[in-house]
C-alpha cells in the first residue's frame, strides 16, 4: 500500500510537472513573433480596428456629412473593410507581423524598395472597391489629399532614402491586450535588422500620446503635416529613426531588404 501510495504521488507529481512546463511553452509561443499571411489578413484587420476605433485619421475618410446618415454600424463596418484591404495589400507586397494569443498586436511594414501602388496589388487587395465604398466627400480626402499628403511628405523627408527605409505603415494594439509591451517588439524585431541592414525608419503617427513611446525606440520628430479638410486641422507628426550602424553603400542599396497611422500602447 505504501509503495503504491509513492509511486500514484511520484506519478501525480511528474504530470504536474509537465503541464507547468506545457503551459509555460504555451506562454512562451503566445509572445513570439510570427508573420501573418494572406489567409489570416482579416483577423489581423480586426486587430487593427479594435486599436483605431477612434483615432481622428481612421475616422476621418468616415465621419464626413454627406454620410451624416449613416448608423454607427455602417461606419464600423466601413472602418473594417479599410483596413482588411490594406492588411492584406502588406500582406501581398509588405510584411505584417503579429505577437500575442490572438492577433493582440499588429504591424504592419513596407520594407526597403517595396510598395503597393501597382495595378495587380491594388485589385487582389480590394483598395480598388474605397472607389465605390468611401463617400465623395471620404474619396476627396484619402485619395487627393491623405495619400498625396503622405507620399510627397516622406519623399521630402527622407530624399535619396525614400525607397531605401522601412516604413512603419500601422502598428495597433488592442485595448485588452495593452500594458504588455507588445508594440515595442514588433517594432524592435523590424528596427534590429534595420540596423544591421545600416537603414532608417520612418513612421507617422497620429496620437500625440504615442510621441513618448516612439522617442525611447530612438525615433525623432522631422516635421508635423496637417489634414485640413474636416471641421478642423488633424495633425500627424513625422518621425525617422537613424540606424546605429553605418548607412549602407550604395551598392547594397541596390538589393533591397525584407507598416499613415500609429496606435502603440505598452
Amino acid at each position: 500500500m505504501e509503495k503504491s501510495s509513492s509511486m500514484t504521488t511520484l506519478r501525480t507529481s511528474v504530470e504536474h510537472g509537465t503541464t507547468q512546463v506545457a503551459s509555460m511553452q504555451t506562454a512562451l509561443d503566445m509572445e513570439d513573433i510570427r508573420a501573418v499571411g494572406i489567409h489570416e489578413h482579416k483577423e489581423a484587420a480586426q486587430c487593427l480596428a479594435d486599436a483605431f476605433a477612434d483615432d481622428e485619421v481612421a475616422r476621418y475618410f468616415i465621419d464626413t456629412e454627406d454620410r451624416s446618415h449613416w448608423s454607427e454600424q455602417d461606419k464600423w463596418d466601413l472602418h473594417v473593410s479599410i483596413l482588411e484591404y490594406v492588411v492584406a495589400a502588406h500582406c501581398y507586397k509588405g510584411l505584417v507581423t503579429t505577437v500575442g494569443s490572438n492577433y493582440d498586436c499588429v504591424a504592419l511594414w513596407m520594407p526597403p524598395g517595396k510598395n503597393m501602388d501597382d495595378w495587380c496589388t491594388i485589385l487582389r487587395s480590394g483598395l480598388w472597391r474605397l472607389q465605390y465604398k468611401l463617400s465623395w466627400e471620404g474619396k476627396q480626402r484619402f485619395f487627393a489629399e491623405f495619400l498625396p499628403l503622405l507620399h510627397h511628405t516622406k519623399h521630402a523627408v527622407m530624399d535619396n532614402r525614400d525607397d531605401n527605409s522601412y516604413y512603419l505603415v500601422y502598428i495597433g494594439t488592442k485595448r485588452s491586450a495593452r500594458g504588455k509591451g507588445y508594440a515595442r517588439k514588433l517594432i524592435e524585431d523590424v528596427t534590429k535588422q534595420a540596423d544591421d541592414e545600416g537603414r532608417a525608419c520612418y513612421l507617422e503617427s497620429s496620437n500625440s500620446i504615442n510621441l513618448v513611446i516612439y522617442r525611447k525606440l530612438g525615433f525623432e520628430e522631422r516635421r508635423k503635416i496637417y489634414l485640413s479638410r474636416g471641421k478642423g486641422p488633424i495633425a500627424l507628426d513625422i518621425m525617422v529613426r537613424e540606424p546605429s550602424r553605418p548607412t549602407i553603400n550604395e551598392t547594397s542599396a541596390l538589393r533591397g531588404g525584407i507598416v499613415k497611422l500609429q496606435t502603440v500602447s505598452n
